[in-house]
């Protein structure tokens, strides 16, 4: 085992697109990093540059102290696990975990026990006689693993590897690489495009936009306290909620002014001086449980909402609305849309919340929605969090 470091790394390539921009990553030692992010933004590359997959513009890295800067891929002892399984197809399950065992020379019986011992914890006794076009997805997911768990490499590298998958096969694949990860303490880096699969496997999560890292934090810190818009709308299922705000001084204190809405802001709470943008624009942010159609409390802030429609998803309904009060909603929602959902705007409401099953609405209905400011998040226009404290 060993820890990997990333040191100003940076992909240039030779038409001048640049993939990744001047990356510092530390992976502790026995740590499972998620890199996260959406379609093009360099998680990938980078991972493929830490394995020596891909050439290196600018910068170093290092592995358990070790600079493998310049060395190939098997001067590394890293192991990869790749999105198309990479498996052997005229090769046995048996033969496939060993091969990387058979290239190192390894004596045949230390072989044979260290593949019934990889077989044995993936559950693929059964199969080891198998070619893998008779196996199914899972299998075949596990066939690589195996490959990879066999060397005892001191970290692996993960690229999508359950992007092949169905949903079903894919919530119980990322409950085995966890549970693997654990067993083994190997140090992990792990790509994903899936907010919800970095947020439930990962120590830490990287969120990339454009080949560089927006924040990198726990995944509670993430969900919490986002640096910026961008960390804000890609983290959370369904996204946060935004709007446009005035922050204004009132005798009660200072407040952030959208419409018909005020909220009163705890000064207290943010490291920014909020007093400093009194008159001036912000962008509030409020997660769909910090929006609720019962107060929170006596004298909560409310707006009128139309709903638009409504999913019902058994344990609770996701209700997406249009709050006409709002201005500027719909025009920051479809640029943050625009830069975490590869140009799709998936909705035009500017509202989205969770309601408890018996909630009892429906398109069309007219509702208030409360909204909880004790939990709502502030940012400037341009991007940045007025930075909250750590108060939930």
């Amino acid at each position: 085992m060993a820890d990997i470091s990333a040191r100003d790394l940076s992909k240039v390539y030779a038409n001048g697109v640049v993939a990744v921009r001047h990356v510092d990553l530390e992976v502790a030692d026995g740590e499972f990093l998620v890199l996260v992010g959406p379609s093009g933004c360099g998680k990938s590359t980078l991972l493929r540059m830490l394995a020596g997959l891909e050439e290196i513009s600018a910068g170093q890295v290092f592995v358990g102290g070790r600079d493998v800067t310049d060395a190939p891929p098997r001067a590394r002892d890293i192991a990869m696990v790749f999105q198309s399984y990479a498996l052997y197809p005229h090769m046995t399950v048996r033969k496939n975990i060993g091969y990387p065992l058979k290239l190192a020379g390894v004596p045949k019986a230390e072989m044979e026990a260290r593949v019934m011992a990889a077989a044995r914890t993936l559950q693929l006794e059964s199969v080891l006689d198998r070619k893998p076009a008779h196996l199914s997805g899972g299998q075949r997911q596990r066939v690589a693993m195996g490959r990879a768990i066999v060397r005892k490499p001191a970290a692996f590298l993960m690229d999508e590897p359950l992007s092949n998958l169905d949903a079903k096969l894919r919530v119980q694949m990322r409950a085995e690489i966890a549970r693997l990860q654990r067993e083994f303490e190997t140090t992990t880096v792990y790509v994903t495009h899936d907010q919800v699969e970095a947020m439930t496997m990962g120590d830490r999560v990287a969120v990339l936009n454009a080949g560089e890292i927006e924040q990198c934090d726990s995944p509670r810190a993430l969900y919490d306290r986002p640096a910026n818009l961008f960390v804000a709308a890609f983290i959370g299922s369904p996204s946060m909620n935004f709007f446009a705000a005035t922050i204004e001084p009132r005798s009660e204190g200072l407040v952030a002014v959208a419409g018909e809405l005020v909220l009163p802001l705890d000064e207290g709470a943010w490291t920014a001086d909020l007093r400093s943008w009194s008159g001036r624009t912000v962008t509030v942010g409020a997660r769909p449980e910090a929006i609720s159609a019962q107060p929170f409390r006596p004298g909560c802030p409310s707006v009128s909402a139309e709903v638009d429609f409504v999913e019902e998803l058994g344990a609770e309904l996701v209700v997406h609305s249009t709050v006409s009060t709002l201005g500027g909603s719909h025009a920051i929602n479809a640029a943050i849309a625009a830069a975490t959902n590869d140009g799709e705007v998936v909705t035009a409401s500017n509202i989205v919340t969770k309601l408890p099953p018996n909630a009892g609405v429906r398109a069309t209905d007219k509702i208030t929605l409360y909204i909880d400011s004790t939990q709502i998040h502030l940012f400037d226009p341009a991007g940045p969090s007025l930075r909250g404290k750590d108060i939930w």
